[in-house]
């Protein structure tokens, strides 16, 4: 079994189809989250999980490039939701906040950004949750943050993780796991991947983004969580059997499933 630690049915690019691609995914022996970015795909997130049994699952959160001057977070109603997902069900569908954290490809609203962050660590701290944090061009702000609300940070991933290795070291000396997904065929992350410890890798598509080469059709789904698997193996000579074994493990702990 493989589980794709962050995909994102629930966005427009699988309105049409959503279902069909989770169940191609189930049978194929591949578990996955979807992510929100906002309240409306989070609930989407929500609403997916609960059409299955088992193997499919969701995280919510309000990601960093929807914050502007207007929009705002609602604490109680993404509290709402979380509870919300729990009702009827053995246990809750929400298994993690995210995807949430720095992004500041625009630096407009970085204080913003900030604020709103710490919010829903909040969130994910009272809901006895793991983070799955967005961070782009603000891996430095992203770790002092971290670092100054230790009892706040958690646990969690460091999710598409394209920084340094000085980066990843703290992150990794923190109890964070590090994220790899098709970028890793366009990126040369190689020395990163070499060096994380096997028992601190999640794998993961961001599907529809991020399509592995060699991958069928341009819109990347679920089951390219195999090749990323193939690629880590290959890089830290290891079995994919080995990969798959380790990975598996470190999302079911992470993420309590």
């Amino acid at each position: 079994m493989l589980i794709d630690t962050h995909a994102h049915l629930n966005l427009k690019a699988f309105k049409e189809d959503w279902e069909k691609i989770a169940k191609r995914a189930l049978e194929n022996k591949v578990f996955l989250i979807n992510v929100g970015t906002n309240y409306k795909n989070s609930e989407k997130a929500v609403e997916i999980a609960k059409k299955f049994k088992e193997g499919v699952y969701a995280a919510i959160g309000f990601h960093p490039t929807n914050i502007d001057s207007k929009r705002e977070f609602d604490y109680e109603k993404f509290e709402k939701l979380a509870r919300s997902a729990s009702s009827g069900q053995a246990k809750s569908k929400v298994v993690a906040i995210g995807e949430i954290g720095l992004d500041y490809l625009d630096k407009k609203f970085k204080e913003k950004q900030k604020e709103i962050f710490l919010k829903q660590l909040k969130l994910g701290k009272e809901l006895n949750l793991p983070i799955i944090f967005h961070c782009r061009k603000a891996h430095e702000d992203l770790i002092d943050i971290l670092k100054i609300n230790p009892a706040l940070a958690g646990r969690g991933v460091i999710h598409c993780f394209t920084g340094n290795w000085n980066q990843a070291k703290e992150y990794l000396e923190m109890g964070f796991y590090l994220g790899f997904n098709g970028i890793i065929f366009k990126l040369n992350l190689d020395e990163i991947i070499k060096k994380t410890p096997l028992d601190k890798i999640l794998i993961e598509t961001d599907c529809p983004f991020l399509t592995p080469p060699n991958f069928p059709g341009k819109r990347n789904n679920p089951l390219a969580v195999k090749l990323v698997a193939e690629k880590i193996a290959e890089i830290k000579n290891l079995n994919y059997e080995e990969i798959v074994k380790a990975t598996t493990e470190n999302a079911k702990k992470l993420f309590n499933f």
